[in-house]
């Protein structure tokens, strides 16, 4: 048995309250990730085109207020 199935077992057995704990847990460290992810992406430049490009749009009243 590889480590996904070992976890998706143990999930499985969870109580109602400890998967409740579980999806909780498991949401702050997803964003976490995703916020870490994002981060590097900045540093790195790799949206520096999207960024320029939007400004762009907002030079160009291409955009809507929200």
């Amino acid at each position: 048995m590889n480590n996904l199935q070992e976890i998706e077992q143990a999930v499985s057995q969870l109580s109602v309250e400890e998967l409740a704990d579980f999806r909780a847990w498991f949401a702050e460290f997803d964003a976490a990730v995703w916020d870490r992810q994002f981060e590097e992406d900045v540093a790195a430049g790799r949206l520096d085109r999207l960024a320029q490009r939007a400004l762009q749009h907002l030079r160009e009243g291409r955009c809507t207020d929200l």
